[in-house]
């Protein structure tokens, strides 16, 4: 079975975006091998807002990955290469899951995150802490979301100052 991993960025006060949904804090670490791990995928659960920062910075795909959006307002035709569902479709995710194929990258934002994470749906959460304080911004997991247990599988510190966190969701 494949799994559904929430991989993200976060701020050291919890957010995954700024209060403008800029990422510009974001640090491109050189010890990180973003080729490695862009590899171990082939599917990208995006939501509409991740989608419309993805679209202002000109790439509504990734090579060799089927994109995925979940939104109820945008035109199918407009984005070519991009599969968008109405609604958070459970079965279909669902399906997705155990369908056969590399990892599901989970790729935004908090609201994505926090319904199919609800749904049980989402089995690993991995996180960059990113050594910024932004004060306020899109939450990693938006409230009000129900109490869920993890298990740290694995962690790195980088000499940059990111503290990479990888979970397993009970």
């Amino acid at each position: 079975m494949r799994k559904i991993r929430y991989r993200v960025a976060m701020s050291l006060d919890g957010y995954i975006a700024g209060p403008k949904g800029e990422i510009d804090w974001i640090i491109m670490d050189p010890e990180i091998d973003f080729g490695a791990i862009i590899s171990q995928f082939d599917t990208l659960l995006v939501g509409r807002r991740t989608f419309e920062t993805m679209v202002a910075a000109g790439r509504t795909t990734m090579p060799g990955m089927k994109t995925i959006v979940f939104s109820r307002t945008f035109d199918p035709s407009q984005f070519p290469g991009v599969t968008i569902w109405r609604e958070t479709q459970n079965k279909q995710v669902a399906s997705l899951r155990s369908g056969s194929g590399k990892d599901i990258w989970l790729f935004g934002g908090g609201s994505l995150f926090q319904s199919l994470l609800e749904a049980g749906l989402v089995d690993t959460v991995e996180v960059s802490v990113i050594p910024v304080l932004l004060g306020g911004g899109v939450p990693f997991l938006p409230a009000p979301a129900g109490r869920k247990k993890l298990d740290l599988t694995a962690h790195k510190i980088y000499m940059s100052g990111i503290v990479s966190l990888q979970y397993a969701v009970k």
